[in-house]
């Protein structure tokens, strides 16, 4: 008689995020399940992430602050994401910058985060599979992942209960319109083609 396998959930990795804020600046790395992991960025992956923070920046009241880039992390049940973008309450960001380092917000302040997508990576995945639970696990109100390869689109998710709903992709020539923030605070729109512009 064949012995009845059981799936085991793989075995948590050895590094802490103390291991994490040890690496010297360069390459930015999240911590996946105790394990480091790279996140992998481009020329044109940092171009589209820069132009949205600028829109989303526009756009933004006095009381949200747009944070651009992987210094600003996330704490989920997979470990700890460095979103492209993250909008959160400037009294927030205040707070994260009196400690040190200033990185780590909670999830369930952030009201938005933006992962731009590195086509045929690893770190895709994880942004259009894992990110989507564990973005939801903590309450981050909507999750918007930007492709940009051969065209920009982009795919929003509003929390809806404890799951985002996906509403419809946009792409050029088309005009993403969202309220972002806790009441609907500022609205943005956005042509996602503008954001290839130079």
């Amino acid at each position: 008689m064949a012995k009845r396998r059981t799936s085991r959930k793989p075995e948590p990795g050895p590094y802490t995020i103390r291991d994490l804020h040890a690496l010297p600046n360069g390459k930015s790395f999240e911590l996946e399940d105790g394990w480091l992991v790279e996140v992998d960025r481009g020329a044109r992956h940092n171009h589209v992430a820069q132009r949205l923070a600028r829109f989303l920046d526009v756009a933004a009241d006095v009381e949200v602050h747009v944070c651009l880039g992987g210094g600003w992390e996330v704490s989920t049940p997979g470990g700890i994401r460095k979103p492209d973008i993250v909008v959160v309450p400037r009294e927030v960001v205040r707070s994260a910058i009196v400690a040190d380092p200033p990185r780590l917000l909670p999830g369930s302040e952030v009201q938005l985060a933006v992962e731009v997508i590195a086509p045929g990576t690893g770190s895709e995945r994880t942004d259009r599979v894992r990110k989507v639970r564990e973005y939801a696990a903590v309450g981050i109100r909507q999750y918007w992942i930007v492709e940009h390869h051969p065209h920009v689109r982009i795919h929003p998710l509003v929390l809806d209960g404890d799951i985002y709903r996906a509403d419809p992709p946009v792409g050029p020539g088309s005009t993403l319109r969202a309220n972002i923030g806790h009441h609907n605070h500022f609205r943005v729109e956005v042509d996602p083609a503008a954001l290839l512009e130079v």
